[in-house]
């Protein structure tokens, strides 16, 4: 009988186990999913720009370009001689520089720039003249803008970061006599349109006055790309401020590029500042000729401009400048192996009351890249 009992016991006991185990093993195994349940399928994220340039442009063996540009109301507006009358601006673009130690140390401090692999750096001389309407009188007209001309040197860093591109540059000149404003417009219509009239206001052109300017523009080169029998159609937004006694404002705008798929990577002609953004970059064609079409539309607001506001730290003539002023262009670059030439047509409106119409002005610009 006691055996009996004892049997029995280890069965229950045998029972009762297996009833644990079970438990415990049913939640668990109640709890698999099939793979497919597992497995959370990622989108595939689009690739940035920065990841999608090419390595050949990256680390091509032709990093460098000189550009030369040249803007003038003769290329708009049959030389009309006022306002904004000429713009010259020589640019050296080592696309492909090897950034100096400290350019990567303050690479930390600079704000909205990162230095990475697609950095490139350029440099750039320039002059700007600016007259009034009549430029045979030789006293200052009080409604008019002031004589003025603007000689100056620059450096900037170009980068491409993400789905954007950025551009800072820093510009040191001097406004007044030493800036040769008049020498430069006496020799041009004496020598290249002898047949304009001798401007004989320069008298009354601003003091002298170091000029000091620092710029910052992000543009987002393929906000909108789409492709398409061989052609390539973006929109590029852009936005950004440039401070200093010379200009302060504000600017934002959006450009426009139709060019064939195979050389999508071009980039705006350079232009003469305050001008749309371009780095003058372009690709050597893989059938020798390539081509460029593009448009675009900006809008500054405007806290100052000294050739309108007149002197910063001296007494001088001034009129009443608009605080929000328009740029609209279009235009045409054709390249050819290593060179590339380009027209572009702009329109300013006005800039201070008083001005009877905005200005018209073409700009001619030329590159070679080696």
């Amino acid at each position: 009988m006691g055996r009996e009992i004892l049997i029995q016991g280890r069965a229950l006991s045998a029972l009762i186990l297996s009833c644990c185990i079970i438990g415990y093993a049913a939640p668990t195994h109640a709890q698999i999913k099939p793979a497919t349940e597992q497995l959370e399928i990622q989108p595939a994220e689009e690739p940035t720009i920065e990841q999608k340039l090419p390595a050949d442009i990256i680390h091509t063996k032709k990093d460098k370009i000189v550009s030369v540009v040249v803007e003038n109301d003769l290329f708009g507006e049959q030389g009309t001689d006022e306002n904004y009358t000429n713009g010259l601006r020589l640019t050296y673009y080592d696309v492909n520089a090897d950034m100096p130690r400290t350019a990567r140390a303050l690479n930390d401090y600079i704000p909205f720039f990162d230095i990475n692999e697609t950095t490139g750096v350029f440099y750039s001389l320039g002059q700007n003249l600016y007259t009034p309407s009549n430029i045979e009188q030789s006293t200052q007209d009080p409604d008019d803008r002031p004589w003025a001309a603007h000689l100056y040197g620059s450096m900037g860093l170009v980068t491409i970061t993400d789905n954007r591109m950025d551009e800072i540059e820093a510009s040191l000149g001097v406004i007044g006599p030493p800036a040769l404003g008049e020498q430069t417009q006496k020799f041009a219509h004496t020598h290249i349109t002898p047949d304009s009239p001798t401007p004989q206001g320069w008298d009354n052109q601003l003091d002298f006055e170091p000029a000091l300017l620092l710029g910052w523009q992000r543009r987002f080169p393929q906000y909108f790309n789409t492709s398409s029998e061989g052609l390539s159609l973006a929109a590029a937004p852009y936005y950004g401020a440039t401070v200093g006694n010379v200009y302060t404002f504000a600017d934002v705008g959006i450009n426009f590029r139709l060019t064939p798929e195979s050389e999508k990577w071009q980039d705006a002609p350079v232009r003469v500042r305050p001008g749309l953004p371009g780095t003058g970059f372009f690709e050597i064609p893989v059938k020798k000729w390539s081509w460029y079409l593009f448009a675009g539309v900006e809008g500054r607001a405007v806290g100052r401009n000294i050739f309108l506001d007149g002197n910063t730290f001296s007494d001088s003539h001034s009129v009443d400048k608009k605080y929000f002023v328009a740029d609209a262009n279009a235009g045409l670059a054709l390249t050819y192996d290593q060179y590339r030439i380009s027209y572009t047509l702009v329109h300013r409106t006005k800039e201070f009351k008083g001005q009877d119409d905005g200005t018209t002005f073409g700009a001619i610009s030329f590159g070679y890249r080696f």
